[in-house]
């Protein structure tokens, strides 16, 4: 039997959670048009700002009285501490038994952070100045490839916090990029991925990052090898590999071993998990892309953000009520996703980011002692993409379909490309998905247009829709950083409510160990053992082996 076998989750029997609990069902029949009529001054009160980001929470299902209990079952489940604990380098991540100090990654040198009584400052520095010279040599044509030529072409190769992080903040930041460097990225093991990132490439004009802290990641090592062996194919030479690709590791042997030069790797720390990530080495193509000292605005943002997350009143706090928000809707009111929904095409990988860094955070089903969680519902699903195109796609869902999903809305002020009308037209939409969200249109509403009664029901849009909107003047690397680290720590306020940790992933552990099985049997001649598997796997793997003949 497990040892967590008959015991309960202590957090649904604090009396702060009783009342979180008591405080939903009795503020169940209160609509966002009835909440708005009852304060005027709604919208001022639950509007929030810190770090150039203006959030409003006045659309969410809350009364006065919901953030003050949402504040109360932090503090009752030791947030603070919890809070201190991390910014302090104390080894939180229990289950792997290590701090969790990404917030030392953009730590300016002034500051000490202490792991196990070592200043690790000192070294995240060292790490950057290393990353800003190397940079500043291939952007300013010193690094050459290995027959003279300048390198034109960058291909970072990852997957999970590898790849999502440095795709994202290319993305994110593409205004700001260096436009006569291309930028490609190469994530899935599925050999189509690779193809296509270097159809177009010279290789002797290609550079290649490969970011694998252990360099044994199954799907990044066999995209690296397939690079390795494209490049040879044209340059015919192995010296060429170590002008030709970087490692972004802290295992010195096997980057070695695969011919890259260890004075071209950068390191990062076992404190540093991949989800959290992008501002250590594994922004190296980042860096690459908007150059060094806009890296440090970038890092800057999400310094800011840290230290508004560490010092701010609970009550006031961003990442706080953010995070505590998303427990009230999924928690508490049974909200089974939630929608992140950029107006700013630049954001257009941001959703994909966050699915990372919520799902693979807080998608857990057992406590930190190991209890199973029978008697609440933890992380939500997290899905968006850019508006105006969702709105011709799944926006139907949101305001007439049988669930409730709240939504993030992110905009800003000014437009990176101004265009004509296109950014008043853009925002109009922000703004106005919101509020159709929020107040619908009634029955006697749609009457008044003129509807034929036999369309009335069709064309009712309920409300009382929950979101936030997020606003910014314009999207900046400071900006960005501090809209990353705002979801951050909001994941890590969530984390302290339903009492898992958010910076371990066994869950990806079991998948990666049957395909390691699986893959011999794929490739041989034996007949699959059911000893070793299901009727249903043995039988696909027979007819993938015969489709293959």
């Amino acid at each position: 039997m497990s040892p967590s076998a008959g015991r309960r989750s202590s957090r649904s029997s604090l009396p702060e959670w009783q009342a979180v609990a008591d405080h939903a069902r009795a503020t169940s029949h209160l609509t966002l048009r009835d909440l708005f009529a009852s304060d005027p001054t709604r919208a001022q009160r639950l509007a929030f700002e810190a770090c150039g980001l203006f959030v409003d929470h006045s659309k969410q299902r809350v009364t006065e009285g919901t953030f003050p209990l949402l504040v109360r079952l932090a503090e009752a489940c030791g947030l603070r501490d919890r809070i201190d604990a991390m910014f302090a380098g104390h080894r939180i991540n229990t289950t792997e038994n290590r701090a969790v100090l990404h917030v030392a990654l953009r730590a300016p040198r002034s500051e000490h952070v202490l792991v196990d009584g070592e200043d690790v400052v000192p070294g995240v520095h060292e790490v950057l100045a290393r990353m800003a010279a190397f940079c500043d040599r291939v952007r300013g044509g010193e690094w050459l490839g290995h027959t003279g030529k300048r390198i034109r072409a960058i291909v970072n190769i990852g997957i999970g916090g590898s790849d999502l992080g440095p795709v994202m903040a290319f993305t994110a930041l593409r205004h700001y990029a260096d436009r006569g460097l291309t930028f490609r990225f190469v994530s899935n093991v599925d050999g189509t991925d690779f193809a296509e990132a270097v159809r177009d490439l010279d290789p002797a004009e290609t550079l290649f990052v490969v970011s694998s802290k252990t360099f044994t990641t199954q799907e990044t090592l066999a995209n690296a090898r397939s690079a390795r062996a494209w490049t040879l194919a044209a340059l015919r030479d192995e010296a060429a590999i170590a002008r030709h690709f970087v490692a972004v590791s802290t295992n010195a042997a096997e980057v070695a071993a695969f011919g890259i030069d260890t004075d071209a790797m950068f390191g990062f720390w076992d404190w540093v998990g991949g989800r959290y990530s992008m501002d250590s080495a594994i922004g190296l193509s980042t860096m690459l892309a908007i150059g060094p000292e806009r890296f440090r605005e970038l890092l800057d943002g999400f310094h800011a953000m840290d230290v508004h997350f560490r010092t701010a009143d609970f009550a006031q706090n961003l990442p706080v009520l953010h995070g505590l928000l998303a427990v009230w809707n999924s928690t508490f009111l049974g909200a089974a996703t939630i929608a992140v929904l950029p107006y700013d095409q630049y954001l257009a990988r941001f959703p994909a980011y966050l699915q990372q860094l919520t799902m693979e955070s807080n998608g857990k089903r057992v406590t930190l002692d190991g209890t199973v969680i029978d008697d609440y519902e933890t992380c939500p699903i997290y899905w968006g993409e850019p508006g105006t195109n969702g709105q011709h796609s799944f926006y139907q869902l949101i305001h007439q379909g049988t669930r409730i999903i709240p939504c993030d809305f992110l905009g800003f002020v000014r437009s990176l490309n101004p265009l004509g009308r296109h950014h008043d037209l853009l925002m109009a939409n922000c703004f106005a998905q919101a509020e159709a969200l929020a107040f619908g249109k009634t029955a006697d509403e749609v009457r008044a247009d003129g509807a034929a009664e036999s369309l009335v029901s069709h064309k009712t849009f309920p409300g009382n829709r929950p979101s936030s909107t997020i606003l910014a003047e314009v999207l900046t690397p400071r900006l960005l950083g501090s809209l990353v680290a705002l979801y951050e720590h909001a994941v890590f306020v969530q984390g302290a409510i339903w009492d898992v940790n958010p910076f371990d992933q066994w869950g990806v552990e079991l998948g990666k160990v049957l395909a390691n099985r699986i893959v011999p049997e794929l490739e041989g001649t034996d007949e699959p053992s059911l000893g070793h598997h299901d009727p249903s796997t043995a039988s696909l793997i027979r007819r993938y082996r015969h489709g293959r003949r």
